[in-house]
């Protein structure tokens, strides 16, 4: 009896899987040093903490930011939230204006759709025909009474970098703090938090080959010092901005993943660029009707966003389940009937926007898996145009 090989995965934009040596950082904290580290009176908790600290060092040194600087939250979206939500409450005397991007993050759109509630302005920019956002409409958009801006570091659908150093001047010049979303970004780009000018700056573990459950928000302490209202209440952990016993083994793998991420992500960039290259070159000589979904110059090197004309995407990934695995858009809002609003906002219409599929690229891929998905691919879209008359041709 032969078995039906596992899908490549693909979907690395939605998870990666936890690095074997951050699970082997992470699994003497289970069972071994389980102590709280907030329990000062004995070794069980002083070990826990200095595992904090060591792996607060850690997520700093990805960033260019200070260890103290370092606050451990649940994920990105709690990131988000305590920067957005913290940053307006403790600013309501300089103004009630926010801005933000058309195609950030739910987890960004969502506590900015609560602040309107609470009397804010939210501002949300569009982007360039290529998923850029244009700094000069930024300029425009800044007010007296501006608080936050808010632009994601790369998108988590199409991967278009935005230009956060010349955002991050721009926001010094007009006295305006930064939040950035680095979510996708922190594994695959150098990141420097002080030279582009960001004050407040939200990563995942589990976007990095870390543990899911844990994440971190940058907040800068000097020039100038980020004060937020916490959102969390209750015991004054992580000197009073999120309160809640710290998830030990999650921090230190979170740490674990960062230090990786610092010595290892340029080379990790840079190949799986090259099998991201080999998959888009393969799909165009196979697939007529592709059409690749934002700039390509100014892209994740893991990131393949495209449309196939004259088919469903959601069709094409069920076609394809044995095959790779992938999605039609950002995880979070991927069993949404309603076309992706980051490719709306490119001007894509609402049919070509529900023929897209995301391609995210990971460590464990080879040339091997981008030749089998290409030819997979290729046929499932051949299947699925001989089935639908006004599809465009497949290629032999």
């Amino acid at each position: 009896m032969t078995t039906q090989p596992r899908p490549i995965y693909m979907d690395h934009h939605a998870t990666t899987p936890v690095d074997p040596r951050v699970l082997e950082a992470m699994l003497p904290y289970f069972s071994e040093y389980f102590g709280n580290a907030s329990s000062r009176t004995h070794e069980f908790g002083w070990r826990a903490a200095e595992a904090v600290e060591a792996a607060r060092a850690q997520v700093a040194a990805l960033i260019g930011a200070d260890a103290d600087e370092i606050v451990f939250t649940s994920g990105a979206t709690e990131s988000n939230n305590l920067a957005i939500l913290g940053a307006a409450e403790a600013n309501l005397r300089r103004g009630r204006h926010v801005i933000t991007c058309m195609t950030e993050h739910r987890a960004v759109l969502d506590p900015c759709r609560a602040l309107e509630q609470r009397g804010w302005r939210v501002t949300r920019l569009p982007v360039e025909a290529d998923g850029l956002l244009d700094p000069a409409r930024l300029a425009d958009a800044i007010e007296a009474e501006t608080v936050l801006v808010s632009v994601m570091w790369a998108n988590n659908e199409i991967g278009v970098i935005h230009p956060i150093a010349e955002i991050g001047r721009l926001c010094a010049q007009r006295g305006c703090l930064l939040h950035v979303d680095a979510s996708q970004a922190a594994a695959m780009l150098p990141l420097d938090v002080r030279a582009a000018g960001v004050h407040l700056l939200s990563l995942s573990a589990h976007k990095m080959y870390g543990p899911k459950g844990i994440g971190a928000l940058y907040v800068r302490r000097r020039e100038p010092r980020v004060r937020l209202v916490p959102v969390v209440h209750g015991g004054g952990h992580e000197r009073g901005l999120r309160s809640g016993t710290l998830n030990v083994p999650g921090i230190v793998g979170m740490g674990s993943a960062a230090a990786i991420a610092r010595s290892e992500g340029a080379q990790v960039a840079k190949q799986l660029a090259a099998l991201r290259d080999r998959l888009l070159a393969g799909l165009r000589a196979r697939v007529p009707g592709l059409q690749v979904n934002g700039s390509l110059e100014h892209r994740l090197p893991n990131n393949l966003n495209v449309s196939i004309e004259g088919v469903e995407g959601e069709s094409l990934i069920m076609g394809l389940r044995s095959v790779v695995a992938v999605s039609s858009g950002s995880a979070c809002t991927s069993g949404s009937a309603e076309p992706s609003h980051v490719l709306a906002a490119l001007g894509i219409s609402p049919r070509l926007a529900h023929s897209s599929i995301r391609f995210g690229l990971g460590r464990g891929n080879t040339q091997e898996d981008v030749d089998r998905v290409v030819e997979g691919v290729a046929q499932v879209v051949a299947r699925l145009r001989a089935m639908a008359p006004d599809a465009p041709p497949s290629a032999t």
